[in-house]
């Protein structure tokens, strides 16, 4: 609980420092890696810093966390810091960490800002960072304790059982521990990390979610191929540095380091009615969700809606087929934008999703996968036919831009 004078230090400098948060961060990242190179080499995602997405994440949930502090939202807090809890479990963040993104935040905060941050100021802001990692620190402890881990120690080595193609350019690869135990347990719907060393000698890491039932011990991930593109401004993004590496260097008997599962987007244990909603490769934690619920043969009604480019670009295609029909009360539709020589059917269109045909009942829980323009589209959608906010779950592959940006 913050102090009632830092609050209305908040109050009145969070247009200003909100105004620069996109430069402080940036700047903030810039001072820490000049100083921890090992940090950007070995824990962050280095595409993402470098087309700005991880600044503009970081500058959200701070923003918007200071914001919840002026008008509270317990709800949305918790969405907020959730998400970045189990993205640094999945990491093995440790508490001191945090010691060095103070150091380095607060020096950007005082170069960007000047003589305006005064000791009230820089007193006000360092109670609000610390509210945010002490609740995320407690946070990230209870995922360990959950997962059965010491603090910050969620890696482990796997061996590659097999490897299959998906689409044109995704691959899926299930996981066997070394030893022939089973691996642990986890929710649909999560996601674990996966560590590999580049030709340069960088450790990079990147999440994939987990796109089978949790039964049987082992573990199934699907890798999309990310290739570069030219973007509508002529801006190029940079081709996927795990995600080809993996697809084209892993094969079956290789050793992969990967991490303990973890992942908010899980099934609610209720019975309410259930929309599954992807596009893309944001089938994958979809995937995991329809698999456990074909093996328990759940009888609430299930809509599922994917959404594609082609149905050659639709990975685990077949299977979700294969899935919805084991389930006694569950449709499918899907969208693609281009269906080649194929004929538009019942359950199969042409175009891009849309959802103003589909039957939404009462109480349903939807469960969103996909690009966040995508999903944002879908949310609103799903908002102006009835469905509660709170009963609309995401997953972001990369940076959380989602939940800041509904603040």
């Amino acid at each position: 609980m913050l102090s009632t004078t830092t609050k209305e230090t908040l109050r009145a400098t969070l247009p200003t420092v909100g105004a620069a948060i996109g430069e402080i961060t940036t700047l903030f990242y810039r001072k820490m890696f000049a100083a921890h190179p090992e940090l950007e080499r070995d824990l962050f995602n280095r595409g993402n810093q470098r087309q700005g997405d991880q600044q503009k994440a970081l500058a959200g949930a701070i923003a918007a966390f200071a914001a919840l502090q002026l008008e509270p939202d317990q709800a949305r807090v918790d969405l907020i810091l959730s998400r970045i809890a189990n993205k640094h479990a999945s990491l093995g963040i440790a508490p001191a960490q945090y010691q060095i993104v103070h150091k380095y935040l607060f020096e950007a905060i005082v170069e960007v800002l000047g003589d305006a941050v005064t000791a009230e100021v820089a007193a006000a802001w360092d109670e609000l960072y610390w509210l945010m990692a002490e609740t995320l620190i407690a946070m990230e402890r209870g995922l360990y304790r959950r997962a059965g881990v010491v603090d910050g120690d969620v890696w482990r080595q796997v061996r590659v059982r097999e490897r299959r193609h998906e689409s044109d350019d995704a691959v899926s690869f299930v996981l066997t521990s070394l030893d022939g135990a089973p691996l642990p347990s986890f929710a649909p719907g999560q996601y674990l990390s996966v560590g590999v060393h580049l030709e340069d000698g960088a450790r990079q890491i990147r999440q994939y979610s987990l796109s089978s039932a949790p039964s049987g011990g082992d573990w199934r991930i699907t890798v999309k191929r990310v290739d570069a593109h030219v973007r509508s401004d002529g801006s190029t993004t940079p081709a996927g540095e795990v995600s080809n590496f993996l697809y084209r260097n892993i094969f079956e008997g290789d050793v992969l380091d990967v991490t303990t599962p973890f992942g908010d987007l899980v099934l609610h244990d209720d019975d309410a009615p259930l929309l599954l909603i992807s596009a893309g490769i944001g089938c994958t934690p979809i995937m995991g969700m329809l698999g456990h619920l074909a093996e328990t043969a759940d009888p609430r009604p299930i809509s599922v809606i994917h959404a594609d480019r082609a149905p050659s670009s639709h990975a685990h295609r077949a299977e979700l087929a294969e899935l919805v029909d084991r389930l006694p009360f569950a449709v499918m539709h899907r969208w693609y934008e281009d269906l080649g020589a194929r004929h538009p059917e019942d359950g199969l269109r042409e175009g891009r999703a849309d959802l103003g045909e589909i039957t939404i009942a009462d109480g349903t829980r939807a469960y969103l996968c996909g690009p966040l323009p995508f999903m944002l589209a879908v949310r609103e959608t799903l908002l102006d036919k009835g469905v509660a906010s709170e009963n609309i779950h995401y997953e972001v592959f990369g940076p959380d831009r989602w939940a800041p940006a509904l603040t």
